[in-house]
């Protein structure tokens, strides 16, 4: 058998590599309407079709840039797509995959939103989200069990996450004073040598992955990536303006007692803080827009999650949901309605304006870096103490829709959450053990269980 042909280096529309502009557009819009299932299955979906389909990019070309995404703050699926994007096709194309990943969802969302808070109270939009909530606690158990099964390979990576979960769930630590320590710790262990977090991130190509030099995009590095070729300066100025401008003007011309400004910082400090993933990053926005900002109930982020499972995107577009009841609750003499689809619109931007910027200022220097075994070790860190963040997560949303009353028993700095027994739903306890069953004995998966639980959740009612 002989060994499949390099794909030809034309140059298209003055790209090298042959991939015009164009052909990236359709590609990008295709991915988009199709990256369902969380980060997984969105990097699963670029995977099959950027690599598989495509050969646009070698597959240790792609971990490369996988490895520097997740280290990042932000949504590590749509800053790969920014990633690859500009590696094709310069700022321009960063700038498009980018958006036209998270396009979709955010339509979505927004649709979403409004159906929520004009419908949420019938009953059988109630009972929907009744189903839908057992489907988002199995689905996060599972994140917690597919994650830690890549992830904690030793017993240093094991007490990452156990003192990870600990921090968090008894004794409320910042969830990026977690996840800081976390990194910080790794990082001491590479520069030291320590083989525990070595190997850490998504690892090395398979034998007979697609090599970089037999992609479109070949093995060497990008002339606008080489050191001295232009100045990326311009372009990251720009995105700071854009980002903390409308800060600015929210800051100065929102109306009193209204969230956006809060809603507006809050977000920006989550997008500069937020390491770990869209799991990790739920949890500490849900606790904060739940115990501290009171802009939602613990039951409303269940059933924000499960509308961001269901839609395509970055599963932290979720945060477009909570800052839309934020604002539709605290409007300032605005309409509801109104003030709730600015407050969205403003959450979006502030969080996904960073993640173009993350990218633009340091691609060019990682695409410099083939190896570091301190920033390797730092990754795998942080990825053992996610699994504890996500488990933290897992079980606050499920003692939250579990039981009508979740109360604390402080101890000293540890405070215990104790949910009240004679509030217990047992039907929410037994949909939520049968999605477990379905999705890690009958393997099935997001949307089978999320449309089931749904299903159930509409029976549940008909039969009441």
């Amino acid at each position: 058998m002989t060994a499949a042909a390099p794909p030809a280096t034309r140059t298209v529309q003055g790209e090298p590599h042959g991939i015009s502009f164009g052909q990236a557009v359709k590609v990008w819009t295709r991915i988009a309407l199709l990256s369902f299932g969380g980060p997984a299955g969105q990097i699963a979906v670029m995977h099959r079709i950027l690599i598989d389909e495509k050969k646009w990019i070698g597959e240790e070309r792609f971990l490369h840039a996988l490895n520097f995404c997740m280290m990042l703050p932000g949504p590590e699926a749509q800053q790969l797509a920014i990633y690859i994007g500009w590696l094709l096709h310069r700022v321009k194309g960063g700038l498009v995959a980018g958006t036209l990943f998270v396009l979709p969802g955010a339509l979505a969302i927004m649709a979403l939103s409004w159906v929520y808070v004009l419908l949420g109270n019938v009953a059988p939009v109630a009972a929907l989200f009744f189903g839908l909530k057992a489907a988002v606690v199995a689905i996060v158990f599972q994140a917690v069990v597919r994650i830690g099964s890549r992830a904690l390979g030793n017993a240093s990576r094991w007490t990452i996450a156990a003192l990870a979960f600990l921090a968090l769930f008894l004794l409320h630590v910042p969830f990026p004073v977690v996840i800081l320590v976390a990194g910080a710790i790794g990082w001491i262990a590479g520069r030291r040598g320590v083989a525990a977090f070595q190997g850490g991130g998504h690892g090395q190509a398979k034998a007979g992955a697609l090599r970089d030099e037999d992609s479109a995009l070949g093995a060497d590095i990008p002339d606008h990536a080489r050191a001295g070729h232009g100045s990326i300066a311009g372009v990251c100025l720009a995105l700071v303006a854009a980002w903390l401008l409308p800060l600015l003007l929210v800051a100065a011309v929102a109306p009193p007692g209204s969230a956006f400004a809060p809603i507006g910082f809050f977000f920006s400090k989550m997008a500069m803080l937020t390491f770990g993933g869209a799991y990790a990053v739920l949890s500490w926005v849900g606790q904060a827009a739940v115990e501290h900002y009171h802009w939602l109930t613990p039951t409303e982020m269940l059933d924000g999650l499960g509308l961001a499972e269901s839609t395509p995107g970055p599963l932290i577009m979720v945060c477009q949901y909570v800052g839309f009841l934020g604002a539709y609750r605290h409007p300032g003499g605005l309409s509801p309605l109104l003030a709730g689809t600015l407050g969205g619109l403003l959450t979006t931007w502030v969080t996904f304006v960073p993640c173009f910027l993350w990218i633009f200022a340091g691609a060019p220097l990682v695409e410099r870096l083939r190896t570091n075994r301190a920033l390797s070790a730092a990754l795998s860190a942080i990825t053992a103490a996610v699994v504890g963040v996500i488990l933290n997560l897992a079980l606050w949303f499920a003692l939250h829709y579990w039981f009508g009353g979740v109360g604390e028993r402080v101890f000293g700095p540890v405070s215990v959450p104790l949910p009240d027994p004679a509030t217990i739903d047992w039907v929410a306890v037994l949909l939520s053990a049968a999605a477990l069953i379905a999705i890690f004995r009958f393997r099935l998966g997001t949307f089978a269980i999320l449309g089931l639980c749904s299903l159930i959740g509409l029976a549940r009612l008909a039969i009441a």
